[in-house]
């Protein structure tokens, strides 16, 4: 798969949209070439109770986005974008709110 044109890479997160309507949150594990030419193997991890992973054969553009069907019904990979609050909209500001203000971990406990 070419660098330069690629939109999803392995680590993205991407809404499965089914029947045209987002139907669940999956993550790619892996991008492999298959053995048609300009196919390729998509691992996905489904996002779901319990987790399940799949494995599709697509297109490049399909992996990027574009339309397609599975057993006649139209299917699309779309984009999980990143909300980044109004104040750090600029470059840059999302790794510095990372590296200057660390999380604070609050234990699940159950109460008395």
């Amino acid at each position: 798969m070419s660098e330069k044109s690629s939109y999803h890479t392995e680590g993205d997160v991407v809404l499965i949209h089914y029947q045209d309507k987002p139907a669940a949150y999956a993550r790619i594990e892996a991008i492999e070439p298959d053995v048609k030419k300009d196919w390729y193997q998509v691992t996905l991890l489904l996002l779901t109770i319990p987790t399940q992973t799949v494995t599709w054969i697509l297109r490049e553009e399909y992996i990027n986005g574009a339309p397609y069907t599975m057993g006649g019904q139209p299917v699309r990979l779309g984009r999980v974008e990143r909300d980044v609050p109004e104040g750090n909209r600029e470059k840059g500001a999302v790794e510095k709110t990372v590296t200057e203000k660390p999380a604070k971990v609050i234990p699940f406990k159950k109460q008395s």
